[in-house]
């Protein structure tokens, strides 16, 4: 059986956040969705818990980051190659995300900040197919 991960990221409405990553072509395993919370599909092992901010604050005693204002965690996504991670990005930025600088790194790619300010950086690596 493949190992599945679920990364949990509190957001501040889950209805705007959930039509953002709509937008940008990704869909949601609604088995997994509830009013405080919506799952959100990367791949057939990868999904990402859009948690309601009350609700996610039931999963830890300590404060939580509003990731607009420090970083809590980046979110490292390698596509298939640099035009996915355009796409990817050219949907992300239409749908009110915020482009960030890219770095020197050529595995780097290139990165954007969803609504609620969590890091997204999207990668390839060049010289691979379809780099």
């Amino acid at each position: 059986m493949a190992r599945r991960i679920f990364v949990n990221l509190p957001v501040a409405d889950l209805p705007r956040s959930r039509r953002f990553f709509a937008a940008l072509g990704l869909g949601f395993d609604e088995r997994y969705g509830s009013d405080e919370a919506a799952c959100l599909v990367v791949s057939d092992t990868i999904y990402v818990m859009l948690l309601a901010l009350p609700f996610f604050r039931r999963f830890t005693p300590k404060p939580v980051a509003d990731a607009r204002h420090s970083t809590e965690v980046l979110v490292c996504l390698f596509l298939d190659s640099r035009a996915e991670a355009e796409e990817l990005l050219r949907r992300a930025l239409a749908a009110g995300g915020r482009r960030l600088p890219r770095s020197g790194d050529p595995t780097a790619g290139t990165a954007f900040e969803d609504l609620d300010g969590h890091v997204w950086e999207l990668g390839w690596t060049e010289g691979e197919a379809g780099g």
